[in-house]
């Protein structure tokens, strides 16, 4: 299935507050977010075996650059609240 039929609602209700653009990054944020949510879980239960209290190493990668995602698409959001015009 598309993103757009998945989060159909969401992406309507924040297209309408905020665009299309910053509409469509908020929703982007609120997938990376779930998706951070479900990899952290997933990492208590696949621990490292160097470090038992951290996710394994795999899951802290994707951890990091799940939570890299985020803050670029929270700097767009910011430039465009910055610039509406872009």
């Amino acid at each position: 299935m598309s993103v757009f039929h998945d989060r159909r609602d969401d992406l309507e209700k924040y297209e309408f507050m905020m665009g299309v653009a910053r509409g469509r990054l908020a929703v982007t944020l609120d997938a990376l977010t779930d998706a951070l949510v479900l990899v952290g879980q997933h990492g208590i239960y696949c621990a490292s075996s160097r470090n038992p209290a951290k996710p394994a190493l795999d899951l802290q990668t994707i951890m990091r650059d799940i939570n890299g995602a985020k803050e670029l698409v929270q700097s767009v959001m910011q430039v465009l609240e910055q610039n509406p015009a872009r």
